[in-house]
């Protein structure tokens, strides 16, 4: 199968100023993409990643600051990229949260406050879906959305957090059934060395290289499919207690 070029393709990634999406950023400026690239708190660290991205072959660069729990700064994002851009080729939903305190990875769920639930399923789900519906009239091509191995497989210590990776996945199927000229597809990533798993896992670097190919076509998945990144870059297949040896430090 050949790959398509991404070549001044316009793409929207959303938390891109650290992990996964930063990665993922990366990836899609060695491309020659022009890029939308969000950040909610870390602004610093997404003005680092902008300046990288165009050093590395970035067309056109345009940083934004996103909070997927505020439906002003989830429209105002989509028109200032629409502004610029005027159109988005890929969207990539890459944005999520997990509960913690303190050092912590994992926070109980008889622990967690309403307000974390209330986070947990704002941003990694109802936000999803909000800017997806704010973008989609424009999008030209395909809608990546990243779930996780937890969307797959149940885990008591992550209750919230696999309700809403359950929802992104069912999200996926619906979309693109009611989308069946764009390409949907669900990337999920197991445990990935980021400052949500206190970086242990597999790089985040290799699952970007897994939403690239996603992107260019390189898997043979249909639209609103699954594309597990263990699988892809085959290794040993998960055992129950997947995130146990990171959850329970």
């Amino acid at each position: 199968m050949k790959s398509e070029s991404l070549i001044g393709k316009t793409v929207l990634v959303t938390g891109s100023s650290s992990g996964i999406g930063r990665e993922i950023a990366f990836d899609f400026a060695r491309e020659g993409a022009q890029l939308a690239l969000t950040y909610n708190k870390g602004k610093k660290a997404g003005k680092e990643t902008a300046t990288k991205c165009k050093e590395l072959g970035a067309k056109e660069i345009l940083l934004l600051k996103l909070d997927l729990a505020s439906d002003k700064s989830i429209r105002g994002c989509v028109k200032s990229a629409l502004k610029k851009f005027g159109k988005i080729d890929i969207l990539v939903n890459n944005a999520g949260v997990l509960a913690r305190h303190g050092s912590n990875a994992w926070v109980p769920f008889g622990e967690q406050t309403f307000k974390e639930i209330e986070v947990q399923c704002r941003v990694n789900l109802e936000g999803l879906m909000k800017i997806t519906s704010a973008c989609i009239p424009h999008v030209k091509e395909t809608v990546i959305n990243i779930s996780s191995g937890a969307g797959k497989t149940p885990y008591a210590e992550l209750v919230p957090y696999c309700a809403t990776k359950y929802g992104v996945r069912g999200f996926s199927q619906a979309l693109a059934l009611g989308f069946p000229k764009l390409k949907v597809y669900c990337v999920n990533p197991g445990t990935t060395k980021t400052r949500m798993t206190n970086f242990e896992g597999t790089p985040p670097q290799k699952v970007a290289e897994v939403v690239l190919n996603t992107a260019k076509g390189n898997y043979r998945v249909p639209s609103g499919g699954d594309i597990d990144v263990w699988e892809i870059l085959k290794a040993v297949p998960r055992p129950q207690g997947f995130f146990d040896n990171w959850s329970k430090k």
